[in-house]
């Protein structure tokens, strides 16, 4: 009977050798570096568009397909604060009644945008901006927000598939705290 408890335990012990040394091999991005710098300057691109209000470049770096989208602050209460915008007639529109309420400038901090591949054809970009816009309620003070972006390869080009912009909460003092 030892003999066997012993014999379970070292397969044991064997399994989980094996299970922590495949869970600690090193990640290997599925994409090349130029890929991947290609992609940082597509995100370069898209933030010097936003600014222009290019609504036609814009629209041409999204991609073509009823399942992109979109989450930005919504106007409409039935929508909710936040919502999200599907399909590319939307986000046009999402675009320019955000850009028709006065300025919108994304300041986005290169130093920590971050690329990485999920697959050879899709990939996540991650970088905090800070965005100035008098849409919906906002005063036009800047303000920070976190822009995640999901990519995905269309022949040769890099299109966004989902661009996710999230507002980051402001930090609460210790006297707002208590």
């Amino acid at each position: 009977m030892r003999k066997r408890l012993f014999a379970a335990a070292v397969a044991l012990a064997a399994l989980s050798a094996g299970s922590a040394s495949a869970a600690s091999t090193a990640y290997t991005d599925p994409l090349t570096p130029p890929t991947i710098t290609t992609i940082e300057s597509q995100f370069r691109k898209l933030m010097e568009l936003a600014n222009k209000h290019d609504f036609k470049a814009l629209h041409e770096m999204f991609w073509q397909s009823p399942s992109a989208l979109l989450v930005a602050k919504s106007a409409i209460p039935s929508e909710g604060n936040w919502a999200g915008f599907w399909g590319n007639e939307a986000i046009d529109q999402k675009l320019r009644d955000i850009a028709a309420a006065g300025p919108a400038i994304l300041q986005p901090d290169l130093s920590k945008l971050k690329v990485v591949g999920l697959t050879h054809n899709a990939a996540e970009s991650y970088a905090p901006v800070t965005i100035t816009v008098s849409y919906a309620g906002q005063d036009g003070t800047p303000k920070p927000f976190l822009l995640i972006i999901d990519w995905i390869r269309i022949g040769k080009d890099w299109k966004v598939a989902s661009e996710i912009i999230l507002p980051v909460p402001p930090t609460l003092t210790p006297a707002a705290k208590g």
